[in-house]
Parts: C-alpha cells; structure tokens; sequence
C-alpha cells in the first residue's frame, strides 16, 4: 500500500504510549495498532483530527504517500 503511517515515529517524539493514545481518542489498542501496521483501510477524518490534536502535529506528520514499483 503506497500510504505509510508514521504513527509510532510521532507517539516516539511526544514520549506518548500507545495505550495512553488510544485511551485519549476514544479507541481500542487493537484499532491503534491496525492503524499504526498500515493495515487500516480507512481512518474517520475525526479520529485523524484527534490524533493530530493530542500529538500536536499535522496529517502529513503521521502518514506520506510513497509511489509503488511498478
């Protein structure tokens, strides 16, 4: 998949657990993780809008596009 999540680099710079993250945007660990391994198929805009609130950062902080070979 050519969208990569960067969630675990953010959670590294803010010293935050994933547990604590979690907690705080109203998810189970087991969603966060499927999301920080990039197996998510989709995220709610609402919940991308929490993780950047609580990590104070931007989408393009946790997730880039990369162009797959072809």
């Amino acid at each position: 998949m050519p969208i990569i999540v960067n969630l675990d680099v953010m959670l590294a710079k803010r010293k935050m657990r994933s547990n604590e993250l979690a907690e705080r945007i109203g998810i189970t660990t087991a969603n966060l993780s499927i999301l920080k391994t990039g197996k998510a198929k989709a995220i709610r805009f609402s919940t991308l809008e929490l993780i950047c609130e609580i990590l104070e950062c931007q989408p393009g902080d946790i997730m880039e596009y990369v162009k797959e070979d072809e």
